[in-house]
């Protein structure tokens, strides 16, 4: 993943109503929601919800389908995983520099 990519992400959880599009589609697993459901379940305005949702989707975050007249929304496991790696990935990686440079000081 590059950082652009995990910038954008990141700005669209930086929402907290976006964050809990997100966490509540993240707990619906892999079956997802129906939209209406899931704005019966957060409380928002149909139109919030859809603007919200639009900006999950352009970073890659949620998927849409169409059932028949059931538009339904998924959490896209992969590309949370791939932010997910991103950060634990850089998790300590400057560390062992710290470590040596503290170690041939000593």
């Amino acid at each position: 993943m590059n950082v652009e990519i995990a910038a954008k992400q990141l700005e669209a959880l930086g929402n907290p109503t976006r964050l809990e599009v997100y966490r509540t589609l993240v707990r619906a697993g892999h079956a997802g929601m129906p939209v209406g459901r899931l704005q019966e379940k957060l409380g928002v305005p149909a139109s919030t919800l859809s603007h919200h949702l639009h900006r999950l989707i352009l970073t890659g975050l949620v998927t849409q389908e169409r059932q028949a007249t059931t538009l339904i929304s998924r959490a896209n496991y992969t590309a949370m995983d791939a932010l997910l790696g991103f950060m634990a990935d850089e998790c300590c990686a400057d560390a062992a520099c710290v470590g040596v440079t503290t170690d041939a000081a000593a």
